[in-house]
């Protein structure tokens, strides 16, 4: 499968959103399964006549991952009961900026959904996550004072973050031989949908199912065949089959960037928010055991016996 998908820090940030929560969707899900569909004393494996019970594999789950669980569990309900108490609410329309954010830091929709399969993780669950995240974000920024003197020593120390590079937007279909990769480019030719093609044929299926779209790209994140092409071609410029390791690509761009330097004026928008989120991301287990005192909480798990 062609790695298409630009791999920023913003980038990175967002999908941080989405794998915040895997191991406890993981778990609690295996925990659940095994605690419903089998009685305590049954067994779950058998290596010749000696039987591993469902009472050992719960208490091996509880005692490798129990505490870790629970404890995710105890901070996801004070920030909810916090959140009600100062009357901090998230919106469906808040959500869907975050999923559609999330969808395109993937390269599309297929992308993302290919990525919530691969992790065990429904769409509800992501949902779920970005929920949680920015309940938290709502609850702890006005705690954080940002000075104008920080945010412009942020932006020089990571200038290069906020420049644009030359980019190149593309589709593409990618087939395993040359005979189907004529045979697409004379469809494309005879007037044929490229992204009605790309979805019938193309063997790349994180971007099949969105019409092949692999989003913005820059230079060196490609292959190097697939780079030079893209880069080379114009707007709605359909190219010829051309031949990497992954197979024939039919490369058509759907939009350019051009490289632009970052200026504090134009960035402090994304300046303020990159701070703020690296100020939460260090202030949260702080601001979370100061959040505990106004709780009373009881954890089983981590009670002297």
């Amino acid at each position: 499968m062609l790695n298409a998908a630009p791999q920023n820090k913003k980038e990175l940030g967002k999908r941080l959103i989405l794998f915040i929560g895997i191991l406890l969707v993981v778990l609690i899900a295996a925990i659940a399964y095994y605690a419903t569909s089998t009685r305590a004393d049954d067994y779950v494996a058998k290596i010749n006549d000696v039987k591993i019970t469902q009472s050992e594999l719960n208490k091996e789950l509880v005692s490798q991952y129990g505490t870790d669980v629970l404890s995710t569990l105890i901070s996801n309900k004070v920030i909810e009961l916090e959140a009600k108490k100062q009357k901090v609410t998230i919106s469906d329309e808040e959500i869907q900026v975050g999923l559609d954010n999330l969808q395109q830091s993937y390269g599309g929709e297929g992308a993302f959904k290919t990525a919530l399969e691969s992790n065990s993780m429904t769409l509800q669950d992501a949902k779920n996550n970005i929920k949680t995240y920015l309940t938290t974000t709502k609850l702890i920024e006005p705690t954080i004072d940002i000075t104008e003197e920080e945010l412009k020593a942020y932006f020089k120390e990571n200038k290069d973050t906020f420049s644009q590079a030359e980019q190149v937007q593309a589709s593409h279909i990618l087939v395993e031989d040359e005979d189907t990769a004529k045979e697409v480019e004379k469809k494309i030719k005879n007037g044929d949908d490229f992204a009605a093609l790309a979805e019938e044929y193309s063997t790349d299926t994180a971007s099949a199912t969105d019409g092949g779209n692999l989003n913005y790209f820059g230079k060196g994140e490609v292959d190097g065949k697939f780079e030079e092409a893209a880069f080379s071609m114009e707007i709605d410029e359909v190219s010829k089959p051309i031949k990497t390791d992954n197979g024939y690509h039919i490369i058509k761009v759907t939009g350019k960037k051009e490289a632009k330097e970052a200026t504090y004026k134009d960035s402090k928008p994304e300046v303020k928010t990159a701070l703020t989120n690296e100020k939460i991301k260090t202030n949260y287990s702080t601001w979370l055991s100061s959040l505990y005192e106004d709780y009373n909480i009881e954890n089983t798990l981590t009670s002297d016996e």
